[in-house]
């Protein structure tokens, strides 16, 4: 039996807000992409019937659109502790560090050098060395303890340097839930004058996030995997942005935050980020304004996965043939296991027809796969809670795996 709850968490009244949980399906996908609460397609379903138009035009739908996007900027700026008018909007994390690589790179010279991690996803990597490599930039290489997988943040004091311009880093590994100690990267980083990218993909689901303690120059996250719609954001001061200047189309916007966006957005899915980050505050009861009720429903939300997690691995691990990958010192609410002889695509499609959802692989975290050795052996199963993940979900998951165990035993 898992430890008794926190009597504030009402899963029962989460669960009920999501109406893709009525087809039975145990949804421990999270870290792929949420399923989204009612609050959030009523929101966009409103914004699409209430007349939309392209923005700066002078009549009520247009008004209606740069008002949505206005909102969708307060909403995350509330979501990392960070300022509305550095809120970059855009479709995706991986789109927007691209972004942020090709507009950073022109500010480097021969010689700089950054820093990436080889916990991180590849979004988080691959954008800054083709943006180094382009110009002449070294990269340097952050290490995971392989024992632990943790990612020491006291290496950085010997690969941050006078030369470094850039530290991309995650908050925690989509893949292994490690969480790392960004704030004293950070410290170090700002020691030399280094800028700090932070991957926050895999954490904003799951604790609460706060760019200044962080110190954190620029966060990047993606909505769909915090039960938002398929949208983008990195948050940065509005000082930092005004410094750089990304390509863009001659006669678009120079002003900032929006002379990082190109194109139109998704007008519809900014209601939808709103209503996200509003349902994110509303997990538990209690006053207060947004950003004091994000920092109580993740308070409550973190400790809640803790039990749960703590509680699946040591089920999991009693199972014959099953073997964590990973074992970090402080980890989200993501768990990641290969199982013996059965390869982890095999696992997935079984439990997949079992109508429990995990992905298998690697997960986009390219270089963690190579340094734990899995990544040509298939990766990994790799399971991730949500808000609406309930004990029945993960119970499912141990008796299918332990069942599975047993038929190849």
């Amino acid at each position: 039996m898992l430890e008794r709850m926190d009597t504030t968490w009402e899963t029962e009244r989460i669960r009920a807000q999501y109406p893709a949980l009525k087809n039975g399906a145990a949804y421990l996908d999270g870290a792929g992409g949420t399923q989204v609460p009612v609050g959030v397609i009523d929101a966009i379903s409103e914004a699409h019937r209430s007349g939309l138009s392209n923005v700066h035009g002078p009549f009520a739908s247009s008004r209606r659109s740069m008002k949505l996007i206005a909102d969708a900027r307060t909403a995350v700026a509330d979501l990392v502790g960070g300022e509305a008018d550095g809120v970059v909007l855009g479709p995706n994390m991986t789109t927007l560090t691209y972004r942020m690589a090709a507009t950073l790179a022109k500010t480097w010279e021969p010689g700089d050098e950054i820093v990436v991690s080889e916990l991180d996803h590849d979004a988080n990597v691959r954008p800054w060395v083709q943006a180094a490599a382009s110009a002449g930039v070294t990269v340097r290489w952050a290490r995971i303890d392989p024992q632990t997988t943790d990612l020491p943040a006291e290496q950085y004091a010997e690969l941050v340097t006078p030369r470094t311009r850039l530290v991309a880093v995650a908050a925690a590994s989509n893949l292994i839930g490690t969480i790392t100690d960004v704030a004293a990267i950070s410290q170090i980083a700002h020691a030399s004058g280094a800028l700090v990218y932070v991957d926050a993909v895999a954490a904003a689901p799951h604790f609460r996030l706060d760019m200044a303690s962080m110190g954190a120059d620029l966060i990047a996250l993606s909505s769909y995997k915090w039960c938002g719609p398929h949208a983008g954001a990195v948050v940065a001061s509005s000082e930092l942005l005004e410094t750089l200047r990304p390509d863009k189309l001659e006669p678009s916007s120079d002003e900032v935050p929006d002379r990082f966006e190109l194109g139109t957005p998704g007008l519809a899915n900014m209601a939808g980020i709103s209503a996200a980050v509003d349902h994110l505050a509303d997990l538990v009861a209690g006053e207060g304004d947004r950003r004091q009720r994000l920092g109580r429903s993740f308070a409550a939300l973190a400790a809640r996965e803790d039990v749960l997690v703590r509680s699946t691995i040591s089920r999991l691990t009693g199972i014959p043939g099953v073997r964590m990958v990973g074992s970090p010192s402080r980890r989200t609410g993501t768990i990641s296991f290969t199982m013996g002889a059965i390869t982890p695509g095999e696992v997935a499609a079984r439990l997949g027809k079992q109508d429990i959802s995990v992905w298998s692989g690697h997960a986009y975290a390219w270089e963690l796969t190579r340094v734990l050795g899995i990544r040509e052996t298939g990766g990994c199963i790799r399971v991730s809670l949500a808000p609406y993940t309930a004990e029945s979900d993960l119970d499912r998951l141990v008796a299918a795996v332990a069942a599975m165990a047993d038929d190849c035993g």
